[in-house]
């Protein structure tokens, strides 16, 4: 199925505006700007399950025998641990995961400001010539 649809005459009769190199510039920095939020959205989603990931064995380690060791895994091999050690390695993870996940929240609303300001900035100069929306 096509997204693709006509202009009714009226509005084929503004998209005559004539595009500077300055309106360039902005909708080529709003283009980086919508690449950049589907990288922080994907790396989001990949922490997001990473860290639903340490819960669950958080959960899984509390529930552990506290006598008999527990593989833990670092780099490529696994390790006999106790579970205490393993439930601190766990834990110190799943902090470092809600760290980095605060930060790809803050740097996708930094810049969706940031893309806010050029819709503004751009739909004031060419109206309905121009789309900004994501489908």
């Amino acid at each position: 199925m096509s997204n693709i649809r006509m202009l009714n005459p009226k509005d084929e009769a503004d998209s005559e505006v004539e595009v500077s190199w300055a309106d360039q510039q902005q909708i080529n920095a709003f283009s980086k700007l919508n690449a950049k939020i589907d990288d922080f959205e994907e790396q989001h989603a990949k922490l997001k399950q990473e860290k639903e990931y340490l819960d669950d064995v958080a959960m899984e380690l509390e529930l552990a025998d506290e006598d008999e060791p527990v593989r833990h895994k670092v780099g490529d091999a696994f390790v006999h641990i106790p579970v205490s050690e393993a439930m601190e390695r766990v834990e110190k993870d799943s902090a470092k995961l809600g760290l980095a996940l605060e930060d790809i929240e803050s740097e996708i609303n930094s810049t969706q400001e940031k893309m806010t300001e050029l819709k503004k900035s751009l739909y004031a100069k060419f109206g309905n010539a121009i789309n900004l929306e994501r489908d």
